[in-house]
């Protein structure tokens, strides 16, 4: 998949194409189904798949310490669209211009003149340009002027609700780890680059590989068992630590270290995707090393019995 980094980047090349756009945070099934017909109208077209993307998210623009968590990174983001087999990535920079740009001179500009879209698959909530003001309507009016097609795909629903990023945080919130897979289509994961940490976890007894989440906030916060792959691993049961560490420093940035049990790794630089099966317990705040280490030691046991099928202390 190309990866197209912003609109300076467009060439004439990049003209004649059916587009889609949106957050696509955690590329669920309500995604999948748009994007399994922007797929299907690119095969009718013989034409590029093309998926518009803002960077940053623009409620992280607006209020960066309020918005939403993250369900994935921009890479995980870029790699789960390649893999249902998008041929364009166009990532846009949310910045004040763009804020400050009208629906119509975004149809102007970058569906038309930067584009050339032939025809456009949206959500059925989407709205864009400056106070929200452009919606499905508005794209099927101006492409009765531009000679493009516009359609809005139906909303996909589980269980009486729909799909949605804010259903699936919920979830991940309340570790409710089946109706997140079921919201996704498959389990929820978080992958990165292993980064060299305070390599702390060596002196309390679990050597943890620690992962650049790239975002403020994870969607969830506290001790996991996790199964880990990449790195010559495959479902290797491990316990993963997320939040910010409260007992260590008062950092409020998002982490993740994950220890693989019963193993000796080094993973510094490898890729790794960490699987969230159970949750062991919430994040607590430690009076002191030693009790955290106490703790981590009972975490260990806790997810090796989870593993086997046994009861926890």
């Amino acid at each position: 998949m190309e990866l197209i980094r912003g609109l300076h980047n467009l060439r004439p090349r990049h003209h004649g194409c059916v587009a889609t756009i949106g957050a696509f945070d955690g590329v669920h099934l309500g995604h999948q189904a748009v994007i399994a017909h922007l797929l299907e109208q690119a095969r009718e077209f013989g034409l590029p798949s093309l998926i518009i993307v803002f960077e940053p998210l623009p409620r992280e623009y607006f209020a960066p310490l309020e918005a939403p968590a993250r369900l994935m990174s921009f890479a995980e983001k870029f790699r789960a669209l390649e893999a249902l087999g998008v041929d364009r990535l166009l990532r846009i920079r949310f910045n004040r211009a763009l804020r400050g740009m009208s629906a119509q001179r975004f149809i102007d500009d970058i569906f038309v003149a930067g584009l050339g879209v032939r025809y456009i698959v949206l959500g059925d909530d989407f709205r864009f340009g400056v106070g929200r003001q452009g919606d499905i309507d508005f794209i099927k009016q101006q492409g009765k002027h531009y000679g493009y097609e516009a359609v809005s795909t139906p909303t996909v629903e589980l269980d009486g609700e729909r799909v949605s990023s804010t259903r699936i945080r919920s979830a991940l919130e309340d570790a409710d780890f089946a109706t997140a897979e079921a919201l996704l289509g498959r389990p929820y994961s978080i992958s990165g680059r292993v980064v060299v940490g305070r390599q702390l976890g060596r002196d309390l007894g679990a050597p943890t590989a620690n992962l650049d989440l790239r975002r403020l906030r994870a969607p969830l916060s506290g001790v996991y068992a996790v199964e880990v792959s990449g790195a010559g691993l495959q479902n290797a049961p491990g316990v993963a630590n997320v939040g910010v560490r409260p007992t260590v420093n008062d950092s409020i940035e998002a982490n993740l270290e994950v220890h693989v049990l019963d193993r000796e790794l080094n993973l510094y630089g490898r890729r790794i995707e960490v699987t969230f099966r159970h949750k062991l317990r919430d994040e607590i705040k430690f009076d002191s090393i030693d009790e955290l280490r106490m703790n981590i030691a009972r975490d260990l046991n806790n997810a090796r019995a989870w593993f086997q099928g046994a009861a926890p202390e």
